[in-house]
């Protein structure tokens, strides 16, 4: 598997930007690194690339140069987005020991979620035998998961614009309330579906399941924090009130409304 250590440092080269402001390692280097990971793959197995691997490989380019293009847009044309994400807190000066093993963490991170289809492509490429149909599934679903978390931001751009001050509670965020980041674990839960027929080892599904598991721990980690931005902005509001004790939070017809409490999500 020594192409994991090429698929690394392109991650480590991408996820750098961070290194500039520190919570790029999170934004726009996660966006980025998933694109460049997605290139290097197609180039690294091209000769054993089919179509629906490609596809797979398409969809992963188009979400990580959609997230950081959409990231980067918002960052210098949202003026309360740059409010949040220049906060002074965040502006901090971070020791040097945790700026260094938080760009080798979300590198890695991201490697482990590309995983599945670079395990399918590296095992195709030593000729060990796999199927096609669940990397069909699999990419199908991830874009799936890609449109869903383009309309959520569409959706809710459009809702701000015509009135900035309230909440969003029209179109998907009548579903749940972070649609955007239910797009994510659709496309994550799909991208692990490729790795099913593909001859993966138990080491291979081990580091898969890592990168899975780390995104759905981000990613509800997401919802927590706009959770309590939200509670801070909008709670003394009944609408608001009734809108959150009857919409999840996260996942379509699970009853979880609130992760606030959880203090294990705080990252």
């Amino acid at each position: 598997m020594s192409y994991l250590w090429i698929l690394l440092a392109v991650s480590l080269a991408v996820s750098a930007i961070g290194w500039k402001y520190f919570i790029y390692f999170f934004s726009l280097g996660y966006g980025f690194s998933i694109a460049a990971l997605a290139i290097t793959m197609f180039i690294m197995f091209h000769p054993a690339i089919t179509t629906a691997t490609a596809l797979a490989c398409a969809v992963l380019l188009i979400f990580g140069c959609r997230l950081g293009g959409y990231l980067l847009f918002r960052e210098r044309k949202a003026a309360a987005y740059r409010k949040i994400l220049f906060d002074p807190l965040l502006k901090q000066e971070k020791p040097l020991g945790v700026i260094l093993s938080v760009w080798i963490f979300c590198a890695l991170l991201y490697v482990c979620q590309v995983s599945p289809v670079a395990f399918r492509l590296g095992n195709m490429t030593a000729g060990k035998p796999v199927y096609e149909i669940w990397v069909w599934i699999g990419a199908v679903v991830m874009l799936c998961g890609v449109l869903l978390e383009a309309g959520a931001d569409a959706q809710k751009n459009a809702a701000k614009k015509a009135n900035p001050k309230r909440f969003v509670d029209k179109g998907l965020y009548r579903i749940v309330r972070c649609p955007n980041y239910l797009g994510e674990l659709v496309i994550w839960t799909g991208c692990l579906l490729t790795g099913i027929g593909a001859c993966m080892t138990v080491w291979q599904w081990i580091i898969a399941l890592i990168g899975y598991a780390g995104i759905v721990y981000v990613m509800f980690s997401g919802a927590r924090r706009l959770e309590i931005r939200q509670n801070a902005n909008y709670g003394e509001d009944p609408e608001y009130q009734e809108y959150v004790r009857n919409t999840p939070i996260l996942l379509p017809l699970v009853p979880i409304y609130s992760v606030e409490k959880y203090e294990w999500l705080k990252a």
